[in-house]
């Protein structure tokens, strides 16, 4: 017997990275998973296969969704309610990064990083909640340590990452007698393809990453910790050692945490710090 036997969870950003990679793991332990992702041949390629590991194609959805449209939100959970009446768990991991330094940004790449990181969240949640409500289930956010501490050259990402923050933060509070379980899970730094796809000053992608991925915690590791986070109804998860040890130092020395930060992120190649 699976943990998630018998329950059903919806992710956004499931082609690719830690959406993927908890796809997998929750599939693996027992859940019915519903794969959201703006790329249709990305998503088919997921779901065949998810559906080819040996596993039963019925247990499987894959809804094509630009999480920026709240239209395809709402046929994300439609599509979730018609297969399989019920929603347990509401993973918004679909997210996308930029990097450069606010005064050379077009604010355009601000607008598209919330559209799709606080927007998309709010959006889904929205039309979940109801059934989420009804199961006692789980709406979790992806964010990252971005949203407790400012992150240079990431105006844009850390802004939607805090907005997340606020936004499960309150709902969780405003839930707190209906068994509503609400997750902020904040990874740190992790292998994924974020960084490649993340967005320049001008909005295209950079194109390759600034960081050594293969010195990160891997995308199935982080699957693992989510997982783990969704069964136990952890209402707040930081990983890493740097992330966990920067949100702690933050209470107390935010300044000195400042000049850290700052000297950690100007080592990474051709940043925009000086």
């Amino acid at each position: 017997m699976g943990r998630f036997d018998g329950k059903v969870v919806i992710i956004t950003g499931a082609s690719s990275g830690i959406g993927l990679a908890a796809a997998r793991q929750f599939a693996q332990e027992g859940a019915s998973v519903v794969l959201a992702a703006r790329s249709a041949d990305k998503l088919q390629q997921t779901f065949c296969e998810l559906s080819n590991r040996g596993q039963l194609g019925n247990r499987f959805l894959a809804v094509p969704t630009d999480v920026t449209k709240e239209e395809d939100c709402k046929k994300l959970i439609k599509s979730t309610i018609e297969k399989f009446g019920k929603i347990d768990v509401l993973v918004n991991n679909a997210g996308i990064s930029m990097r450069a330094m606010f005064k050379d940004l077009e604010l355009d790449v601000i607008k598209r990083l919330m559209d799709v990181n606080f927007w998309g969240t709010v959006y889904c949640t929205k039309y979940a909640l109801p059934y989420l409500l009804e199961s006692k289930g789980t709406v979790a956010g992806v964010i990252s340590i971005a949203g407790f501490k400012g992150l240079p050259a990431r105006t844009g990402y850390s802004s939607s990452k805090f907005a997340i923050y606020g936004f499960l933060d309150t709902l969780r509070i405003e839930h707190l007698k209906d068994n509503l379980n609400v997750l902020i899970f904040a990874p740190g730094f992790t292998a994924s393809n974020v960084r490649f796809a993340a967005l320049t000053a001008d909005g295209t992608p950079q194109g390759q990453t600034p960081r050594e991925e293969g010195k990160m915690m891997s995308a199935e590791t982080c699957a693992k910790k989510l997982t783990q986070a969704v069964y136990k109804r952890k209402s707040q998860v930081i990983l890493t050692p740097i992330g966990k040890l920067t949100v702690f130092l933050n209470k107390f020395v935010p300044r000195l945490v400042d000049r850290l930060e700052y000297n950690y992120m100007k080592k990474e190649p051709d940043s925009p710090l000086k």
